[in-house]
């Protein structure tokens, strides 16, 4: 089955997912020649080993809390807080608790 991905103009819900956190999955929301935006869900205890990607990143905390580690550096990011990361800035991602955020992921054109 093809994954639904948002059309211009279309609106798409991004509140907290609550108690269905758990059982949710990461999903692509929109993919287009500009950018990517995915719902990423990372569960407490789980990681996203260290990468990069070519294009400049956007992180949103949408609900939980995550440590994101950047070379020697790691942060902490919650719900409500945004980070950017530079095109080709090595990352991990690893969930304290449950959590989801809103990736944006910009390509060269």
């Amino acid at each position: 089955m093809a994954v639904h991905h948002a059309r211009p103009g279309e609106v798409v819900d991004l509140k907290p997912l609550g108690d269905g956190l758990r059982d949710a999955r990461t999903t692509a929301i929109v993919k287009s020649e500009a950018f990517e935006a995915v719902r990423l869900v990372v569960l407490a205890g789980r990681e996203i080993p260290p990468h990069q990607v070519p294009g400049p990143i956007m992180l949103h905390c949408l609900e939980g809390r995550v440590l994101l580690g950047l070379g020697d550096l790691t942060l902490e990011v919650a719900a409500g807080q945004w980070v950017y990361l530079d095109g080709g800035a090595r990352h991990s991602v690893k969930a304290i608790e449950d959590s989801s955020l809103l990736l944006t992921i910009l390509f060269d054109r």
